[in-house]
């Protein structure tokens, strides 16, 4: 069976953590990578309150995480606390950079984990007590710096801290998975390849798209969030599958007007995916049906350790 000394530790049977993608991982999916083997991760995303971690968190028993966005969690009042008292095993909190939060949950006996993206930001997180740290590259889906790809991103990371280090970013099949595990990382933090499985949050409109999607089609952008009034801090944009609205407002964003928002928000309403967002790494063009959590994880982590016992 595919491990690394901190997953064995970690009593996980294989290196993978779900990515706390928002609207997409939430409590089916966690359990099913759980269940798989891996640990799984309910995310909250850019619109979480406490009445939507209560409901995700009913899916889910024994072993699990919890994703939070920072400045999220700094507005809803509460949320840290209910997230804290659920006794995930680890608490992911990204995209800021007051740490206070890191004492209350070692406090609370929960280990840490968030996302960098340099060695800078490394060092940073280390220094301010972070158990685990994720190198996201530029690949990833969904919000991230986009300074540095996975693998030149892992590299830095790993020369700077000795922390274990996951590897996100691109990390869709057996080939990403084996080369990152080979290169050092700890474990692997994937995303967009569980967004296309039954269990996840996923529409069926977006679900299609991920699986019809090419890895050429993707685009960052921060157009979405600007239309839809979201305040994510301009170094953290969106990588999505390009769209109508993607072509038409990346780089204009500061001339979106009420007309567009009210076209995307009804874009949204119905599943209109040539509108409407998708998040999406480039790893997307690996995905080519809707298997589920186990088989994909199966996939993944049988093919990664044939390919590393040959190397070896």
């Amino acid at each position: 069976m595919l491990s690394t000394p901190w997953s064995r530790r970690l009593g996980l049977q294989v290196p993978i953590v779900n990515a706390p993608m928002g609207g997409v991982a939430g409590g089916r999916l966690a359990a099913a990578v759980s269940a798989a083997g891996g640990l799984g991760m309910v995310g909250m995303g850019s619109v979480a309150n406490r009445e939507l971690l209560r409901t995700q968190l009913q899916h889910v028993d024994g072993r699990f995480g919890i994703g939070l966005v920072d400045w999220v969690m700094r507005t809803e009042a509460g949320l840290l606390d209910d997230a804290l008292a659920a006794r995930p095993v680890l608490l992911s909190i990204s995209f800021g950079t007051d740490w206070s939060w890191v004492a209350h949950a070692h406090n609370a006996g929960i280990t840490t984990v968030t996302q960098v993206y340099d060695a800078l930001g490394a060092r940073q997180a280390v220094d301010a007590g972070i158990d685990i740290l994720v190198a996201r590259g530029s690949e990833g889906g969904g919000h991230g710096d986009t300074k540095l790809g996975t693998l030149p991103l892992l590299d830095d990371v790993l020369d700077a801290v000795s922390v274990p280090v996951l590897a996100g970013g691109g990390i869709a099949s057996a080939r990403s998975l084996a080369a990152v595990l080979a290169a050092g990382a700890s474990g692997a933090w994937v995303g967009t390849r569980l967004a296309a499985c039954p269990e996840a949050l996923t529409g069926d409109g977006s679900r299609q798209a991920l699986i019809a999607a090419r890895s050429t089609d993707t685009a960052v952008t921060r157009a979405f969030d600007v239309a839809k009034g979201l305040p994510w801090p301009a170094r953290f944009p969106s990588r999505v599958l390009s769209n109508e609205f993607v072509a038409r407002w990346t780089g204009k964003e500061d001339t979106l007007d009420a007309p567009a928002c009210d076209e995307l928000a009804a874009a949204i309403d119905a599943d209109d995916r040539r509108i409407a967002p998708v998040d999406a790494g480039q790893g997307v063009g690996m995905i080519r049906d809707d298997a589920s959590v186990a088989e994909v994880i199966e996939q993944m982590c049988s093919g990664a350790e044939r390919l590393l016992a040959r190397w070896t």
